[in-house]
Formats: structure tokens, sequence, C-alpha cells
């Protein structure tokens, strides 16, 4: 069996996850691809933070439309019946609560929920947190879309962030390759294992202690 499942299968999975009614912002990068996976026919509201609600897939080959773009510069779509407003204005919405979900990408989640996802000196990484910031504190769930380790084997699940935060505490729930962990006041919880990765295979991968409801490696 493999023990990471891909990018777009995870990002299939967070879609699942999304509520029918809810106002969503899709950070940049792979949070993005959460888009080509909503559930069709039911209204769920696309944010983005240069001032567009109702986005929708990415575009085909071919109709593109050069002035429809998200916050990462990636061309969009808008659905029937989007807004298009002032930037500022959108940042009022993050800023004021009006977000329902978040899906923001990261270098490292701690246990309690700390988020580090912005860097000057790692390389390819935007020199800049952007918006980062509001829609971490501003929305009302914070999901995070990751891969578990980085290229060099680092676990992005740590005890303590050594990247400058994003947010204190503002995480509710992290999607990764190897598995969905929610955050608890007790740590981490393992929501759902993918392939054959066991609770503690994980825990020993990780160096960090979790905890599993259903408990499926420890029968």
């Amino acid at each position: 069996m493999t023990t990471r499942i891909s990018r777009n299968d995870l990002a299939a999975r967070i879609a699942a996850d999304i509520p029918e009614g809810a106002v969503v912002n899709l950070g940049i990068g792979a949070p993005t691809l959460v888009a080509n996976f909503l559930p069709e026919g039911e209204e769920i509201l696309l944010h983005t933070e240069n001032g567009l609600l109702g986005m929708g897939p990415a575009p085909q080959a071919g109709a593109v439309d050069p002035d429809l773009i998200n916050a990462g510069k990636q061309a969009v779509t808008a659905l029937p019946g989007a807004a298009y407003f002032h930037h500022a204005d959108s940042f009022a919405m993050m800023r004021g609560g009006h977000l329902d979900v978040c899906v923001l990408g990261a270098f490292q989640v701690s246990q309690n929920g700390d988020l580090a996802n912005w860097s000057t000196g790692e390389p390819g990484a935007i020199p800049a947190v952007g918006g980062a910031m509001d829609l971490a504190i501003g929305a009302k769930d914070v999901y995070v879309m990751t891969d578990l380790f980085t290229k060099s084997g680092e676990p992005k699940l740590v005890e303590r962030c050594a990247y400058p935060l994003t947010g204190v505490g503002c995480v509710s729930r992290v999607y990764t390759d190897h598995a969905v962990f929610d955050v608890t006041p007790d740590g981490f919880v393992v929501r759902e294992l993918f392939g054959d990765n066991t609770v503690a295979s994980l825990e020993a991968a990780l160096g960090l202690s979790l905890t599993a409801p259903l408990s499926r490696d420890k029968d």
C-alpha cells in the first residue's frame, strides 16, 4: 500500500468537508485546487482577497479571461451572480469575521494550532505574509493543506514553530498527504489515516504524541 495520497485527492478530501452555504477563501498555491472539487449543485461562495466573491474553478484551455485572476495571479472563472469589489472591502470581509472557512498552506503547524506559512528566507517562498494573517485570525475555521514532511524529510507538524508566526492558536484542522489531523487543547488528534499509515508510525516519524479517537492501529 501507499503511504501518501495525491494533491488532487487531498483537495477533493478538503472540498468534501466544506459545508453548503459557506463563504470560503482558498490561499495561494495548493489550496486553490479545492475549487475544482467542490460538490456540484451546492452553493459555496469562494472569496478572493483581490476582490471577487463567487469565484469558480480554473478555466478550460482556450477560455481564459486575462482580467479574471485570483490573489496568486492564476486565471479563474466567475460564477453567475459573482461580485467584484475594492481590495480594502475584501480585507474588511476577512477581518470582520465574514469568512466561514479559509484553506492555507503551511511551513509548520504547532500542536497548539500556531501557523507559520511565510518566510523571507525559504527558497521559492513569497517574501511577504500577504493576507494570510488576516485570514488566519478572521476566518471561523482555518484549514491547512500541506505535505506532512518537507522535501528533506522534516516534519511540518511540530511542538513549536521555528518560522515566523502567521497566527497564534488559529488552525482548526490540518489536511496532509498522510493523514488528517484536528487541533485540540490536547494536541493533534488523528481524524483520518491514508494508505498504510498508522498512528504509531506517524508518532515515530513526527516525534509527537498523537491521539486517535478510533485507535485504528492499536486494536
